[in-house]
Formats: C-alpha cells, structure tokens, sequence
C-alpha cells in the first residue's frame, strides 16, 4: 500500500517598507502580490513586516529594531527564508544573512526561482540559466557562505546550486557561452517565423495569471498549460487559427509583471520577439483583479521598453464571470464611493468607454461574449489581411456569427 506524501511548504516571512513614494496601499498590493509569488514557489508566508523609511538602510534595508524583530521572530518560529520585496544589493544581502542567519530573497530572484521551475524548453532553461548568471555575479562575495548554509529550496534551482565553487572569471565565461547559445537558437526561431509567411500575427499580452492561456485553448481549441499560478506559462505557443475562413497565427506570450527584473526582460528578448512582429496585440486584463488598473500601466510601460506600445490592440476585460465590487450599504452614507464599488457596466462608462469598440468584456473560463470576441478580432485581422494582400479581401466576406 502507497503512502501519501505531504507536501511540505516552506516557511517565508515578507519583508517591505513605507516611503513617500510607495504609501500604506501601495506597500500591502505588492507584498500581495509577493505573497502570491511565494506561494507560487513553494513557500508559506507566516508574517509580514513593514516599516515607514525614507530611504533603505544602505547596510541591512530595515532599522536596527526592525531587523532585530525580523530576528527574533526568525529564530522563535523557525522560519527557514525571509524574502524582500525590493532588490537588495550584495552588502545588504549578505549582511542581513549574518543576522538573520536563513535564506534571504529578495523579489527578482524569487521570480527568477519561478522562472527556473517552469522552463520546459532548452530555450527556455537557457534564458532563465542566463538570468540566474546576471543576477548572480556581482552577488558571488554574500552567496558563498549562504549557499553552503542553505541546499535547495526556493531560490536554490538553477546556477545556485551549481556555481558555488566558481570565481567570477568562470561565471562570466558561462554567461558568454549562454548568450552564444541564445544567438544560435535565436537565429532558428527567426527562420521559424520567416518561414509562417504573410500570415497575419496576433499576440496575446497582459499581466502574469490573467487568463491568457485559457482563452488561447478556447479560441486555438489546443492544449497550453494553464493554471491558476503566475507565470504558468513560459515557452511562447503559437496557433494556427481559423475563424470563419480566416486564418491567422495567435501566439501567447509570458506574462508581465510590476518590478519585472530587468536580467528577464534582456534574457527573454527573443520571447518578445512575437510581441515586437505581432501585427495585432490582445491586451488581456484580469478585470476581477481589485488593481488590474496598475496592472494594465505595468503592461504598457513594459511595451513601451520592448518598443510595441504603439501597435494596434484591443483591450479584453476577462473574467468578468469573477467581477464582484464591494458592497454599499445603502444606510452607510458616511463612506465614499471609489472604483471598488463600481459595477461593470459603470466601468465601461469610465475611461473605458474611449477605447469603443477596442475594449471587450469576456469570461474565457465560462465562454461568456466570445462570440463579440470573435466578431471584433475577426474585423480586425480581415483589415490588416486586405491591407496586405488587397486582391484577395473578396476571399474574407463580412463576418457571419453562423459560419465562425
């Protein structure tokens, strides 16, 4: 008889600050999100800790009494990482390490640990195995006694594990040799898309865990991975898709994120390769989401660096199967009425409202609008195809719900 495994959780603190720049609000969003992240890693968050700086403390990020707290509480509950919510720089890190004496993470290499455990490709592993370098070489002074300390676990996939006794001539050595590799698999995934022809490109964009992935199995009828994690998906997928007798290529494409480490963005360039040569960007919103508005400006500031933030797209409210604003008492006239109460038909009367026909309300979970869905990206691709090939728009009528 088989005995069933527990699956044993790590035990994380999270660890952020209040300055004038990031209030009260904005500090408990991203150690959310944080917390998500963990989770998604493998690890239970026990306790949060804040504290209202001005500035982080150049030596150990928190105050003395702060980080003596963190300490106690540390020891007390044996609690194995403490995970920051900003990048810590190497000093900081390994100094915190002596006090703490656990593991330490800040946000960027709890996503690269991410990323790590969710490459399926070769392609993939490169990128992340190229990230992990970057990240780590001028951190080689702290990491030595840490990763001896600590074998495994969160943060410990990857070069981690591998280059504790390299120097940091032999790591940069890797890094070039990584980044040859990429520049060889680079050049065939760009004969790969010479080779899809003129087809019309559409490129599924938007925050990480939005639903991307469920509504390309739906619309694609394939089976990509999803999952109610961030960043389930990884390795772009591209589909051939039909509607009506219009074909057209989708591709989904790794989610975003706020604070998206700069060492990913360079290492998955060649990801955003679909994104850059995309003819027609779905900008996917998770709109049950209470900050998807923050979300959608991360989005955007994230195409505005890969240089597509001009691209024709089409805003998708998904999930609005979810959508539940914050109930008001009619009684309680004391409280305000914000966004969080709005319903959705007020929110489609707000900014949304400018966008017109480029904004749609979709539930891909219950395929709820898809027909719309369907009609507006039908349009849409039929435009930019008679455009291209402007003798044969007689082939693509109008579109017919009956026929898609």
């Amino acid at each position: 008889m088989l005995e069933s495994k527990e699956i044993s959780l790590e035990k994380a603190v999270l660890i952020g600050i209040v300055t004038k720049d990031q209030d009260e609000i904005k500090s408990k969003e991203y150690l959310d999100e944080l917390e998500f992240l963990t989770y998604t890693a493998g690890g239970e968050v026990v306790k949060r800790f804040t504290q209202k700086m001005d500035m982080p403390n150049s030596r150990t990020f928190l105050g003395t009494g702060k980080i003596e707290e963190v300490e106690r509480f540390i020891k007390e509950n044996e609690i194995g990482t403490a995970i920051f919510d900003d990048e810590l720089s190497s000093a900081q890190e390994r100094n915190i390490s002596k006090i703490l004496n656990c593991k330490v993470l800040d946000r960027t290499n709890l996503i690269l640990d991410i990323f790590a455990q969710r490459a399926q490709t070769s392609y993939a592993r490169t990128q992340v195995e190229l990230a992990q370098c970057e990240y780590l070489l001028p951190r080689l002074r702290g990491m030595w006694t840490h990763l001896e300390r600590q074998k495994g676990g969160i943060g410990m996939r990857g070069p981690g594990e591998t280059e504790i006794e390299t120097d940091r001539r032999i790591v940069r050595d890797k890094i070039a040799l990584l980044k040859e590799r990429i520049k060889i698999i680079d050049k065939q995934m760009s004969v790969q898309r010479g080779n899809r022809g003129a087809m019309v490109r559409v490129a599924l964009v938007g925050y990480t865990n939005v639903g991307k992935s469920t509504l390309m199995n739906v619309i694609s009828k394939s089976d990509v991975f999803a999952e109610n994690k961030l960043f389930a998906t990884l390795d772009t997928t591209v589909r051939k898709v039909v509607i009506q007798n219009l074909p057209f290529l989708l591709s989904d494409t790794v989610g975003f994120i706020r604070k998206l480490p700069t060492q990913l963005v360079e290492s998955f360039k060649s990801t955003l390769d679909e994104v850059r040569e995309a003819d027609l960007l779905l900008h996917i919103v998770d709109i049950s989401h209470p900050n998807f508005e923050q979300h959608i400006d991360s989005v955007h500031k994230i195409l505005g660096e890969i240089k597509s933030a001009d691209k024709p797209t089409i805003m998708v409210f998904n999930k609005i199967d979810a959508y539940k604003p914050e109930p008001l008492s009619e009684d309680d006239l004391e409280t305000e009425r914000t966004k969080m109460h709005y319903s959705l038909d007020e929110w489609k009367n707000t900014w949304m409202s400018k966008i017109g026909n480029n904004a749609l309300f979709i539930s891909a979970l219950n395929k709820e609008n898809l027909e719309d869905f369907k009609k507006r990206v039908y349009e849409e691709v039929r435009q930019i195809h008679i455009t291209r090939f402007p003798y044969n728009h007689f082939l693509y009528p109008d579109y017919d719900e009956n026929q898609a």
